[in-house]
């Protein structure tokens, strides 16, 4: 998905919902939970950390590509529902 295709999908949500209704990361389709969103990244500031302080991540590896935009789950708030695979809306 780029980030294009989830901007015009959220969009579509907040035309429905409102522009106050809370996004959650469901994640687990087999045992699922509903988890808080911490906020985001991308590939990019991720290696620039490393770059910025090696000693800090010499146990971690930098990501493929700088141009990835990553949702970074927040923590976990209560068990999900299979359905989200079943009506999740994709482009």
């Amino acid at each position: 998905m780029t980030i294009d295709q989830l901007i015009g999908l959220l969009a579509e949500y907040r035309d429905v919902h409102g522009p106050d209704a809370e996004v959650r990361l469901m994640t687990q389709e087999n045992w699922p939970f509903e988890n808080r969103i911490a906020g985001i990244t991308s590939g990019a500031e991720m290696n620039e950390a490393s770059e910025d302080d090696p000693s800090e991540y010499f146990d971690d590896q930098d990501v493929a590509e700088d141009a990835i935009v990553y949702i970074v789950e927040g923590g976990q708030i209560c068990y999900g529902s299979k359905r989200a695979w079943e009506t999740c809306r994709d482009c």
